[in-house]
């Protein structure tokens, strides 16, 4: 079991690195026995509406705990930059994801989080992965999860990518673009049938202008890839997949979504005979990183969602086809939290500059709302650049104490949906106790 530990030693000269070994070699904790039922909900103090519904900040209001854990003492025995995630408060939101939509909920999770411990959660949890390569459906199968639970992305225009998904038994492959139909045919053995989805642009206005995979509905171009679909032996289509864009915090970008694709389904049994049994509905849905933003009401957008769905089958006589979500990094943004060493504090002509430790690819995600943890700081606040010493993504701009400086340890929270390094420690913390998840 990981033990309180006192607040990390006062701030000392550190030079430019990317990363803060631990300070101590405690023995390493046991996995949690078992998943507890959530506690009863508390009042919360304001600052935590971001952060894991466990952290509570200590009784001096220095340090913070996450699932019963000490902050300051996980950066003690595991080093910075470090991840931290809350069990508890990952799998609940798998499970209000899938009791909102019971047919099928895909995760979409961060490299970091493509881990055996984080994985077998997701899977006990009865949720999919959504992978977007190859390679992360190489690293998952090791880990044990069941490629027939995967919806692959971005593999049918690569044949070594193709090779991989049949060998390793990828669920869905999903479709870009007319010429995958004919390379992923000719890759399929034999006597056997790999499931596809094919994902198609609807012409919505949030139909996300960046990416130009995607058949286009309005068009024609859509349908008539479908016709070639069904006419190979080796495929077999399962439904539509659509993207609705980022940022989504209600059902509003969904509904013209569906009733096209709807009227697609229609035409689809009209022409070729066949009725599509899968609706795949993804889309980033917005996770909060300061007090106060947006989140969306997952029954509300449910109910309003399967309603639209319901309603334009009904006009188009059709079975009402499985609707599946793939919400995108927020489902595991809330749970976690990340932790990172200050390194250098500037004040120049244009203000404050705080550099913590980090590499090439390991920042301070969407740090709008860091918190100074392990003493008590100045009341005052001011602005302040935050970039790592690695550099590599933009630079972002954070409320932070007047007094912060080099070796303060900053936690920031909504870190579930970055990607570090796989080699950054990713800690599980559930019930006092913490855990290193292995890579």
């Amino acid at each position: 079991m990981t033990t309180e530990t006192s607040p990390h030693p006062a701030p000392r000269t550190l030079s430019p690195g990317t990363r803060v070994p631990p300070q101590a070699a405690a023995p390493r904790s046991a996995p949690p026995a078992s998943f507890t039922r959530p506690r009863a909900p508390q009042t919360r103090h304001p600052d935590l509406a971001i952060w894991p519904r466990s952290a509570q900040f200590t009784a001096d209001g220095a340090d913070m705990r996450v699932g019963g854990v000490r902050l300051t003492g996980v950066a003690v025995r595991h080093g910075t930059p470090a991840y931290v995630i809350d069990e508890t408060e990952a799998r609940q939101r798998c499970r209000a994801h899938l009791d909102a939509f019971p047919d099928g909920v895909l995760v979409s999770a961060a490299p970091a989080l493509l881990r055996p411990g984080p994985l077998a959660w997701i899977e006990e949890e009865k949720l999919g992965l959504a992978l977007v390569s190859a390679a992360e459906l190489t690293r998952v199968a090791r880990a044990g999860f069941p490629c027939d639970r995967v919806t692959l992305h971005g593999a049918a225009g690569d044949p070594a990518s193709i090779a991989t998904a049949l060998r390793l038994g990828a669920g869905r492959v999903v479709l870009d673009s007319s010429a995958d139909v004919h390379r992923l045919a000719a890759q399929v053995p034999p006597g056997t049938r790999q499931q596809v989805l094919l994902r198609v642009t609807p012409g919505t206005s949030r139909s996300p202008a960046r990416r130009t995979n995607g058949l286009s509905l309005p068009d024609g171009s859509a349908q008539h890839t479908i016709g070639r679909i069904l006419a190979q032996p080796r495929l077999s289509l399962a439904g539509l997949h659509c993207d609705v864009g980022a940022d989504v915090t209600t059902a509003k970008p969904y509904l013209p979504a569906v009733r096209r694709l709807v009227g697609l389904l229609a035409r689809v049994r009209d022409q070729y005979g066949v009725v599509l049994s899968d609706l795949v509905l993804g889309g980033g849905h917005t996770a909060a990183h300061r007090p106060g933003d947006p989140e969306p009401d997952l029954t509300a957008l449910a109910a309003r969602v399967r309603a639209e769905l319901i309603e334009s089958c009904a006009a188009t006589a059709l079975p009402v086809p499985r609707l599946v979500i793939e919400p995108g990094r927020a489902l595991t943004a809330p749970a976690a939290v990340a932790l990172h060493r200050v390194l250098r504090v500037e004040d120049t002509a244009h203000g404050r500059v705080v550099t913590v430790n980090g590499d090439g690819t390991t920042g301070v995600p969407y740090a709008t709302a860091p918190r100074v943890i392990g003493r008590r700081t100045a009341p005052a606040r001011r602005p302040a650049t935050l970039v790592r010493h690695g550099g590599g993504t933009p630079a972002t701009v954070a409320l932070l104490p007047a007094d912060v400086t080099t070796g303060d340890l900053l936690a920031t929270p909504a870190a579930g949906g970055t990607a570090p390094p796989t080699d950054t420690p990713l800690i599980a913390v559930a019930d006092s106790r913490a855990r290193l998840l292995e890579g």
